[in-house]
């Protein structure tokens, strides 16, 4: 009698721990395939393999990712769209709330109008700390204006205010910690594994990712513009190969996460908020080199990199990568920059809006054999001086006393279509 008894207790006890540890809840994961329906995304047409589509790229990669996730009982996948459609924005971020999701993955795939560019990018939500109107940041928020539901709730978001950029900051931060994370596991996954080229971890204040309350992500997976990666993102091995790098970050992530909180299995007790990342003091540049050269964006000397800033000192230039008053993200900055081959890269402190004591700044505009009085340069711009040095010809243009103003004056003369310059700090 007593033993029979003990069989039902043991059964009884059984039954609830099976349902206690089936109830507990599941990692839930938002899968975001970039744009759809008939926003194609970047695209462009190759004569062997036809027209390469973004939308079809990250709808075939982000099934592949949950099709791995859905083999482990651990994880629930919700996917924003599973055919060719476009869901808004707003869509997206609502989705993954309302299904409290634990981590939000965005799949996408990079352009640029340079041919030459190439390589992988993860990209975590974070306000633009230095008012860089980047062009991934420009491209991925442009379709917030597909659909009438995506004007009426970030219609009125202005990305260069700063109250926005305040609210931005305190809603994410304490997110911040864990994209970066995944964002790393899935960027090392890429370069250790795949053994493609990492272009970095990047905070940017992207639409898609700033609304979910949740750690984010948006990966671009290669650049279509590229002729060879274009073939490789495209085909079936190179969509399993990315698919199997990002589902082993978000395993490891996982793993991370559980370690931290004591196991997957335990009872979690809510962990204090920790406090928001407090912004330097001053900006940090990355420095990769300085050269007696000078060389032009995408010259391969500067290994792919992109926001490069050079600037010329007692006939030195110096070449500086990215900018950030973030700590994190410096120290991201600057591993992006030793992997790229820069081992000997450090970061630089540059005081913002700070006045030079002992000089200026002027904007070398070229250099060279002498112009003659038909060039473009001196037939658009105004009071241009020219210096000889060593038989070269060196031509510069305005005076201004911040490093902000000169980079501003740089831009102004980019968009009259004098490119190439280079800012130059002269002491007098």
């Amino acid at each position: 009698m007593h033993k029979q008894n003990f069989k039902i207790i043991l059964s009884f006890l059984l039954i609830l721990t099976s349902n206690f540890i089936f109830s507990q809840k599941k990692f839930t994961i938002v899968l975001d395939a970039g744009h759809g329906g008939s926003d194609h995304g970047a695209n462009r047409t190759y004569s062997d393999i036809g027209r390469v589509a973004e939308k079809d790229i990250t709808l075939a990669i982000t099934l592949k990712v949950g099709a791995m996730l859905e083999k482990n009982r651990d994880f629930k996948v919700i996917y924003t769209r599973k055919i060719d459609e476009y869901p808004s924005l707003s869509d997206r971020t609502n989705l993954a709330n309302r299904s409290k999701a634990d981590l939000f993955v965005s799949i996408h795939c990079n352009s640029s109008q340079r041919p030459t560019a190439y390589g992988t990018e993860t990209y975590v939500q974070g306000p633009n700390q230095n008012n860089e109107n980047l062009e991934v940041a420009k491209r991925e928020n442009d379709v917030i204006f597909l659909d009438e539901k995506d004007k009426q709730i970030f219609g009125s978001y202005n990305p260069d205010s700063p109250e926005s950029l305040i609210a931005l900051k305190l809603q994410q931060s304490k997110y911040l910690e864990s994209s970066l994370l995944l964002g790393g596991l899935v960027e090392d996954n890429f370069v250790n594994k795949d053994k493609r080229f990492s272009r970095g971890v990047f905070q940017k204040n992207l639409h898609v990712l700033r609304m979910n309350a949740m750690p984010s992500v948006l990966i671009e997976t290669g650049f279509i513009n590229h002729p060879e990666e274009s073939h490789y993102i495209a085909s079936d091995k190179g969509q399993t190969e990315i698919a199997e790098s990002i589902y082993n970050a978000i395993i490891d992530y996982k793993k991370a996460v559980d370690r931290k909180s004591g196991g997957s299995m335990a009872v979690r007790k809510p962990e204090p908020e920790k406090p928001a990342e407090v912004p330097l003091k001053n900006d940090f540049r990355i420095l990769l080199m300085s050269s007696p050269t000078k060389y032009n964006e995408n010259d391969p000397a500067l290994k792919g990199l992109n926001y490069i800033l050079t600037l010329k000192e007692n006939g030195q230039y110096k070449y500086y990568y990215a900018v950030t008053n973030m700590a994190s993200v410096k120290d991201i900055n600057l591993k992006t920059a030793k992997d790229a081959g820069f081992r000997n890269a450090f970061a630089v402190g540059f005081m913002p809006n700070q006045r030079i004591s002992m000089g200026y700044y002027t904007i070398e505009v070229y250099a060279g054999d002498k112009l003659n009085g038909n060039s473009y340069i001196l037939q658009n711009l105004k009071d241009v001086e020219r210096n000889k040095d060593n038989g070269v010809f060196y031509y510069t243009y305005g005076k201004v006393y911040t490093l902000e103003d000169a980079v501003k004056l740089q831009k102004e003369l980019e968009a009259k279509g004098v490119k190439n310059t280079v800012i130059q700090k002269v002491y007098k």
